[in-house]
């Protein structure tokens, strides 16, 4: 699993974390958007529907092996 954010149409609002059930784990605003520690993600593509811009992408064909490395990328 991966999830995608499109800095381009990121406005940093915050919507994502707070619709996410594990927000505060997952996700960090700053600047712009980061998603992270997606071990904990329980896939239900809630961000991506709470996104005004539409700027969240959650892929979900990722293996588990890709998904612990990408998790350790955004950390």
């Amino acid at each position: 699993m991966k999830i995608d954010i499109d800095k381009e149409k990121c406005t940093s609002c915050g919507k994502c974390k707070e619709a996410c059930p594990k927000g505060a784990i997952i996700w960090k605003i700053n600047d712009k958007a980061k998603a992270g520690n997606l071990r904990y993600c329980h896939l239900c593509t809630l961000c991506a529907s709470a996104c005004p811009e539409g700027a969240i992408t959650v892929i979900r064909d990722v293996t588990d092996e890709k998904k612990e490395n990408i998790t350790e990328k955004n950390e």
